[in-house]
């Protein structure tokens, strides 16, 4: 499989859960004028243009987070119960990052959004790291006690929340330090030449 991503962006989560199931898989950087790093123009790739998109051993591209995490998961028989409440606990975990923390950053990454566009971002996404910090209560992950496809995606949010100075739960600020410290992690911080320090990311 080939992952395409671009350092410190959500994709940063598929690769996290990658290490982790022990998958076989490249990784294929893309830049901001949406070429691979092998010359390629990515929209022949994926025509949306958007990251991540896992290109699978047939040739098949996979795209949209939520659908490369669970067939992540689904493929190495890990990150996500297969029975249970546990295991729809984690895909409303996971769809809530990707709809409402994910999308109300929009703002802080495009240059032409305005100061109050911003401002109603930040208090959205603080109002929902509130939410979070409640499911994670004093668990070492965001749903019991095994890292599941929510994981590395709240890595990711924690990321950029420090990047841009948004204020999180101290709980989260504590998980995001274990995570930090997590195997899986610190491989991904190194692959894609990225610091711990959060504020560096995505730059």
């Amino acid at each position: 499989m080939i992952l395409y991503y671009a350092p410190g962006g959500c994709s940063f989560a598929d690769h996290i859960a990658l290490i982790e199931t022990a998958l076989p898989y490249r990784l294929m950087r893309v830049d901001r004028g949406k070429r691979t790093e092998d010359g390629r123009d990515f929209l022949t790739i994926n025509p949306k243009g958007l990251l991540p998109a896992l290109e699978l051993d047939d040739g098949t591209v996979l795209t949209e987070n939520l659908a490369i995490l669970v067939y992540i998961a689904h493929q190495a028989g890990a990150l996500l119960p297969e029975n249970g409440l546990d295991r729809w606990r984690a895909l409303e975990a996971t769809s809530f990052m990707t709809t409402e923390l994910h999308t109300n950053f929009r703002p802080f990454f495009h240059r032409d959004a305005t100061s109050v566009e911003r401002a109603k971002a930040r208090r959205l996404l603080v109002k929902h790291f509130a939410t979070v910090a409640e499911q994670l209560a004093d668990r070492p992950f965001l749903v019991g006690d095994q890292m599941t496809i929510a994981d590395p995606y709240l890595v990711v949010m924690l990321m950029w929340a420090g990047k841009f100075e948004i204020e999180v739960p101290k709980r989260l600020s504590g998980y995001l330090a274990r995570m930090k410290t997590t195997p899986s992690v610190v491989r991904a911080l190194a692959d894609e030449g990225l610091s711990p320090d959060s504020r560096q990311w995505f730059s």
